[in-house]
């Protein structure tokens, strides 16, 4: 059957279940906008910027455990994709990103609205695609879906000039089969439960691997066999409950005292799918010594990148702690755990800050339902972290490892949408919220029920606090020069809000705004002082902190 190029697009995207995509038209993109137009299966949401549709691309996969689909035309449209690609690329997060490009005959000639997006993506990638062939497009959509899926997951960008869109091309309709991983080593298997049949102060430390891979049920149960400490890194919050026994909370630069602790004195650490981060492991020299840590991940290239693992595991996460499981046996850990339990808790090691009341007051609402919560990026990023008691896998959407502000917005909006049945709400700052802000059009222009909380300290904390710890207190360029009024602005959108001064008026509010079934803003103040805590001393081991923090006032006067 022969198709134009924009037809075979859509036809590979509906062979791959793509229900949903997120964009923004432009002349090099819009013969598969013609033919997008005809295909009643696929939702197309116009976004009110590029960089929103990445990110609500990429908050629709975390969501929904798919692939994640955006598109934008050449040049500037491309461009303002980069951000997105790059957060999807850092998390392992699956999108496919198609873009207009110029006709074959001008690529290089400075045509209008053209660039070199495949040159300037390559890093942030795991493949990208020119295609100069027509008869290699079908072929190229499907690898995109495959690679983007496959292995460590991660975003893939399709750029399609638009003469091939437009070339009369036979379509096949062959979908590529799924990859599977290879075999994880049965020697290294024993070596590890080797290593934790010894250990007499393990932890299990649980990443973002474990939530891609689906695992977060498989580690459940070898915590509770072994009856393992386990902590989370940022990306692994929710694969073991945070109401569980064993669960000491989040680690890293803003961890729990308890969960850091543990880490920083355990003779065995079992990591699963970690990448183990700066922000996670502090100085890394200190991290590691004296310690057997076993490396578990689908990404070999991980293995010693950061920390020299004794033991390292590669391959399909669940069946690694499958493996772990029937080869393990339990022995007694109540010394240890007798040490953990002296240590402040995850609901204790806050300082003097009324931020994080905020959010502890959302928990007895929300336990038990079903729902997600978005972060933007920020100081009110960790008080959500550290926290809110998220449940299970994928709860909470927030950007790890590129730490993108503006990210929150269009990402609830992906997850609401990939997700209907569940409340969506979004925690975000002040400084955030203002950079994808006009994302609000696109919920009120397509009604997507998200809740939206905004923690306004008229300014960007995490600068401040970092300007107070590393800085002498030499306040540049991080307080807001005037105040915005959040629930106005959404009214201009059409939206309804309200502000709240109070936790319990905060919880008031969201509950209010459940039962709406609408867009809601919902502001409240923070006072400035509030900061992060704990946070790990510059350059040191992840159990030295810094001490004070939200104990002064500050002036918020630049």
């Amino acid at each position: 059957m022969k198709l134009t190029g924009a037809e075979v697009m859509v036809k590979c995207l509906q062979a791959e279940g793509v229900s949903t995509i997120f964009g923004y038209p432009g002349g090099a993109i819009l013969p598969f906008y013609d033919a997008l137009r005809d295909e009643t299966s696929i939702r197309h949401i116009l976004t009110a910027h590029e960089q929103g549709a990445a990110h609500a691309a990429d908050g629709y996969a975390r969501a929904s455990g798919t692939v994640g689909v955006c598109c934008a035309t050449s040049g500037p449209g491309a461009t303002n994709l980069v951000t997105g690609l790059a957060n999807a690329f850092l998390d392992s997060i699956p999108v496919v990103a198609i873009t207009g490009q110029v006709k074959r005959s001008t690529i290089g000639h400075d045509a209008f609205q053209e660039v070199d997006i495949c040159g300037i993506t390559m890093p942030i990638t795991k493949q990208n695609f020119l295609v100069n062939k027509p008869e290699e497009l079908e072929q190229t959509m499907h690898l995109a879906f495959q690679i983007a899926r496959s292995g460590r997951p991660g975003p893939v960008l399709i750029d399609v000039p638009n003469d091939v869109q437009k070339a009369m091309i036979e379509y096949q309709g062959r979908k590529l089969p799924a990859l599977s991983p290879k075999a994880p080593d049965p020697m290294r298997i024993d070596l590890a439960i080797d290593a934790l049949s010894k250990a007499k102060r393990p932890v299990m430390l649980v990443g973002g691997g474990v939530a891609i891979s689906g695992a977060q049920y498989e580690a459940v149960h070898l915590a509770e066999k072994l009856n393992l400490p386990c902590a989370s890194t940022l990306m692994g919050l929710g694969c073991i409950s945070s109401y569980r026994k064993q669960y000491l909370g989040m680690a890293g630069l803003h961890g729990h005292e308890r969960a850091n602790r543990a880490l920083a004195e355990a003779d065995v650490i079992l990591a699963l799918g970690s990448r183990f981060n700066d922000r996670e492991t502090g100085d890394r020299a200190t991290y590691s010594q004296g310690k057997t840590i076993i490396h578990v991940d689908i990404d070999p290239a991980e293995f010693h990148k950061n920390i020299d693992s004794r033991i390292h595991i590669a391959g399909d996460m669940r069946t690694i702690i499958n493996m772990l499981e029937r080869g393990s046996s339990f022995h007694d850990l109540s010394a240890w755990w007798d040490k953990i339990l002296t240590w402040p808790s995850m609901d204790e090691d806050y300082g003097e800050n009324t931020a994080p009341l905020f959010i502890q007051a959302l928990n007895p609402l929300l336990k038990g339902k079903d729902y997600l919560c978005a972060t933007d990026v920020g100081q009110h990023q960790m008080f959500t972290a550290q926290h809110l008691k998220v449940e299970y896998a994928h709860q909470l959407i927030t950007s790890g490892g590129l730490g993108t502000m503006g990210f929150g917005l269009p990402a609830a909006m992906g997850a609401k949408l990939a997700k209907p049945e569940k409340t969506v709400l979004l925690v975000a700052g002040d400084g955030g919220f203002k950079m994808t802000g006009s994302e609000l059009f696109t919920l009120a222009s397509y009604h997507i029920p998200v809740i939206v909380i905004v923690f306004n300290n008229s300014g960007l904390g995490m600068i401040r606090q970092l300007q107070q710890t590393g800085y002498k207190e030499r306040y540049m360029a991080c307080n807001l020069p005037s105040y915005v009024d959040f629930v106005k602005y959404a009214s201009a959108f059409g939206l309804a809000g309200e502000h709240v001064s109070t936790p319990e008026e905060l919880t008031a509010a969201v509950e209010k705004a459940m039962k709406l079934d609408q867009p809601y803003v919902i502001e409240t103040a923070i006072p400035p002082k509030d900061m992060v805590v704990p946070m790990v001393a510059a350059g040191k081991g992840i159990d030295v902190f810094v001490p004070g923090l939200g104990e002064k006032d500050i002036d918020v006067k630049d």
